[in-house]
C-alpha cells in the first residue's frame, strides 16, 4: 500500500506539494513533462491514488496513471472509473490536464471528462500547479475544454517556480 501524507482538509497547496513530490519520481526525458497528480475523496479528505508521468507502462501520464490504478483497485474498467468514485472526488495535478497526445493515446482531458459519462458522479473538480507550457503543444486548451464541460478548474499558487523546475528536467535549453 502507498503511503500518503496526513494533509488537513482543505489544504490545496500541501496536496499541491505532495503532488510535486510524486513528480520528482518521473524519470527526466526531453520528451515528457514530468508530472504528478492526485485523486482525492474532498469530502472525506482521503486520497484514492496517486500517479506520475512513467510511472505505469507505456508513455502514461501522470492523471492516466492514478486513473488506472484506481480503477484497478476498484476492480472496474478505466471506462466505468466514474461509477465508483466518491461523490466529491477532486484531481490534483502539477499541470494543466493534456488535450491531446500522440497517436493512439487518449488525452488526459478525454479521460477525466469520460469520469461524467452516464450517471457516474465523476470528477468535477481539477486543482492545477501550473498552465502546459508551450513545449510540445502550441496553446494546450485542457483547462478551457474541462471548464466548458463544467469541471471547475482552480488554479493553486505558491510552487509554479519549482513545478516547472520539475516538469522541465531532462528538456534541452536553448
Amino acid at each position: 500500500m502507498d503511503h500518503h501524507p496526513n494533509i488537513a482538509p482543505l489544504q490545496h497547496l500541501e496536496y499541491m506539494r505532495f503532488a510535486l513530490s510524486l513528480a520528482q519520481a518521473s524519470p527526466p526525458k526531453p520528451t515528457n513533462f514530468r508530472v504528478g497528480a492526485i485523486l482525492v475523496d474532498e469530502a472525506a479528505n482521503r486520497i484514492l491514488s496517486t500517479g506520475y508521468t512513467l510511472e505505469l507502462p507505456g508513455n502514461t501520464h501522470a492523471e492516466q496513471c492514478a486513473l488506472r490504478k484506481y480503477s484497478a483497485a476498484e476492480g472496474v474498467a478505466e471506462e466505468q472509473i466514474g461509477t465508483v468514485l466518491p461523490i466529491h472526488t477532486v484531481l490534483y495535478t502539477t499541470m494543466e490536464p493534456c488535450q491531446s497526445r500522440s497517436a493512439g493515446n487518449v488525452p488526459c482531458v478525454e479521460r477525466i471528462l469520460d469520469t461524467l459519462s452516464g450517471d457516474s458522479q465523476g470528477i468535477k473538480t481539477v486543482y492545477i500547479g501550473v498552465k502546459e507550457p508551450g513545449s510540445f503543444v502550441a496553446a494546450n486548451a485542457g483547462q478551457s475544454k474541462l471548464e466548458q464541460a463544467g469541471i471547475v478548474c482552480v488554479h493553486v499558487p505558491g510552487l509554479e517556480e519549482e513545478i516547472l523546475q520539475t516538469a522541465t528536467a531532462g528538456h534541452r535549453t536553448f
